[in-house]
This record gives structure tokens, C-alpha cells and sequence, in this order.
């Protein structure tokens, strides 16, 4: 009996090994979702304006202004009764060409005196890349990197030293929070990031990292704050569904370059973002608060389609305080990403954008059915 019961014993304890093992291989993956409600290009900035010692960037307006006979400001402005913001004046100053040509749409028709840009030390970004001191590499053209303010990383974010000394740029200002705002009022222009194949949300070596528009709006309460833990649908629109493959290292998802097309709203204005090369930091863990995560997408703006955006949005030349002739060929000389073949002149500027992540559920349909044109 004994002997017997001793086989018992094993047996079970066998058949329970056998159960945990199971149980233990056929554990689910994870899937988690993220509605980002908010990003913003990433600046340094000081109270004195250090990193501009040039000081900030000379407007579309003042350089119309200049470009006038006294008598024509008066006749044109009512003698300064007619605002800068105030129509004719404001389409009008943009018509600066020889033939009146529209200078945001033609910026090479003059030349207008070079842009105000960033010369500090200091920034944020991601190492694009992976050299220390920006030199020029098969896929980058050599540029000055910058260093982030704790001292421990040497980053490209040449955006920021194109735009950091541009008024309306700056933090708080007009032309990206306003953006920000209509984005998150509208529901328009928002972006989802699907992080699936997740073991384990701490460390992980291979996740796979999806990036959609989405077609529903934000859910808020009724204060105006948007809530964690809504669901999302999906845009079905194919150029939105970027895929890469990341990993999670200490709680902080961070993904493989990859090409991206992500959606955009600002000033009324609907289109996309091409970013090549794009990468994703981002704490996954959600705060018990409620708040959102703080991450940071970063890669190379495609220029045309930067361009693209830049001038559609003249309207706020004005609020926004810049010359679009001379951002555009600031742009060009500091252009430090995917060089043209046949030019050797970079074709992309790098950027950095913080991003404001919560977790959401993505709900996929059952039918895939493409919608051209579709935005949201």
C-alpha cells in the first residue's frame, strides 16, 4: 500500500507539472493600445532666448512693409489703420514676388534675408543616426548634433533648430498649439499606436508596433478631459497602417525604424505626415492617475511633404512671425536625412516630437474595406 501510494503521489505531482507547463506555454500574448491625443515639436528653450543669439526670426509682414515706399504704406494700409492680421493687408504682404507671385507657393521668386535659426548646444531628439558627432553617413548628410540638457545623449532634431527661433513656433505660441487644440476638439488628425505579441510588459525583446488613423472621436467627460481606456476603430485607409517591429527594455517600449505616413490636422488644414525612419520611445505601463504618458516619436520629415504643410498653412504667417523664402532654404541647407542620388543633397530634415500617449482599446473590424481619401 504504501508503495502504492508512493506512485499516487508522483503521478499527481507529474500530472500537475504537466498542467503548469501547459498552462504556462499557452499563456495569451498581450495587446496593448494607445490613442495620442497631443504632440508637439520637441524644443529647448530658454527665458532669455539664448540658444537665438541672432534674436528671432524677421515676419512675412515686416518684410513687406520694408519693401515699400512711404507713400504706398500709406495707401495700402490706411496710413497703419489697417492691422497686419487684418484683410487686405495680410493676403496681400504675401504677394511679394516681381509679378506678384505668392511667395509661400513660389519661395524662390526672391530672396529674403537668411533665417534666424537655433545655435545653441542644447536639445532634445533620439540619436538618428548612430554616429556622436553627425557626420555624414550613406543615409545622412553631416550636420551639428545637439546634446540633450541632462548631458548623456548626442541627438538630431535639425526642425528644432530650423523653427526654435520662429515666434509662433515657440512653446505656447500660435502655430503648434493651436494646432494641438484643434486636434483634440475635433477629433481630427489623431493618431493610434497597437503595440501586439506582448509577453511581458516590462521586458520583451520582440513586439510588433502597428500605427493607424482613427475614425471615431476622442471620448471625453464632461469637463473636456479625454478619457483612458475608450475604444477606437481603425482608419481602413491602407497608407495609414504602418507596421514596425520594437521591443520593450525596463517598461519602455522603443521601436525599429520605419517608414510612416501618419495622419495630420492643423489650422483647418487636413493632410499627412511622411516620416522615413521613424521610431517610438514610450513608457507602456498606464498612470494610476489617469494622466497621460510622455513619449517621444522621432525620424526624418519627408521635405516635400513638409513643404507641402508649410505653405498651406500662410494664413497664420502673420500670428506665426516667419518668411516662408527663407525657411524654405534654411530648410534645404540643413536638410540631414536620405540623400538624392543623383545631387547628394539630404531630401528629409530630422525631427523630434513629444507625444502624449493613453491607453485605449483598438477595435478592428471584421470587413476590411478601403475608403479613399479618408483622414480620420
Amino acid at each position: 500500500m504504501k508503495h502504492s501510494g508512493q506512485i499516487y503521489a508522483c503521478a499527481v505531482a507529474l500530472a500537475l507539472a504537466v498542467i503548469v507547463t501547459n498552462s504556462a506555454q499557452a499563456a495569451p500574448k498581450k495587446t496593448l493600445g494607445y490613442i495620442i491625443p497631443s504632440w508637439l515639436t520637441a524644443m529647448y528653450e530658454t527665458k532669455y532666448y539664448d540658444e537665438c543669439p541672432d534674436g528671432l526670426a524677421i515676419g512675412n509682414d515686416e518684410l513687406w512693409w520694408k519693401g515699400l515706399s512711404p507713400m504706398d504704406r500709406d495707401r495700402l494700409t490706411n496710413s497703419g489703420a489697417i492691422e497686419p492680421v487684418d484683410p487686405p493687408r495680410r493676403p496681400m504682404s504675401v504677394l511679394r514676388g516681381p509679378n506678384k507671385e505668392d511667395v509661400c507657393w513660389m519661395p524662390e521668386v526672391v530672396k529674403d534675408p537668411a533665417l534666424r535659426v537655433v545655435k545653441g548646444k542644447l536639445g532634445y531628439g533620439l540619436n538618428l543616426d548612430g554616429t556622436p558627432d553627425g557626420a555624414a553617413t550613406a543615409n545622412t548628410c553631416k550636420h551639428e548634433k545637439f546634446t540633450t540638457p541632462d548631458g548623456k545623449a548626442k541627438v538630431d532634431n535639425q526642425m528644432y533648430r530650423l523653427l526654435g527661433c520662429i515666434y509662433g513656433w515657440r512653446k505656447g505660441e500660435y502655430v503648434e498649439s493651436h494646432a494641438d487644440r484643434e486636434r483634440r476638439d475635433s477629433s481630427v488628425g489623431m493618431i493610434l499606436i497597437e503595440v501586439s505579441d506582448v509577453d511581458d510588459e516590462q521586458n520583451d525583446p520582440d513586439v510588433k508596433v502597428s500605427f493607424h488613423a482613427t475614425r471615431d472621436v476622442l471620448f471625453k467627460d464632461a469637463t473636456g478631459k479625454i478619457l483612458p481606456y475608450a475604444s477606437y476603430r481603425p482608419s481602413e485607409t491602407p497608407h495609414y497602417n504602418t507596421v514596425a517591429r520594437g521591443k520593450i527594455v525596463d517598461g519602455k517600449l522603443i521601436t525599429e525604424p520605419t517608414d510612416a505616413r501618419l495622419p495630420l490636422y492643423a489650422h483647418q488644414m487636413t493632410g499627412t505626415m511622411f516620416i522615413k525612419g521613424l521610431r517610438l520611445e514610450l513608457p507602456v505601463a498606464a498612470k494610476d492617475d489617469g494622466t497621460p504618458a510622455m513619449g517621444m516619436m522621432a525620424g526624418y520629415h519627408d521635405f516635400d511633404n513638409w513643404w507641402e504643410y508649410i505653405r498651406r498653412i500662410e494664413s497664420v504667417l502673420v500670428t506665426g512671425q516667419w518668411s516662408c523664402p527663407a525657411v524654405y532654404v534654411a530648410a534645404k541647407e540643413l536638410a540631414d536625412g536620405y540623400p538624392d542620388p543623383q545631387t547628394g543633397k539630404c531630401t528629409a530634415i530630422s525631427t523630434a516630437m513629444n507625444i502624449e500617449a493613453l491607453p485605449a482599446f483598438i477595435i478592428h473590424s471584421a470587413v476590411k474595406t478601403a475608403r479613399a481619401g479618408e483622414q480620420r
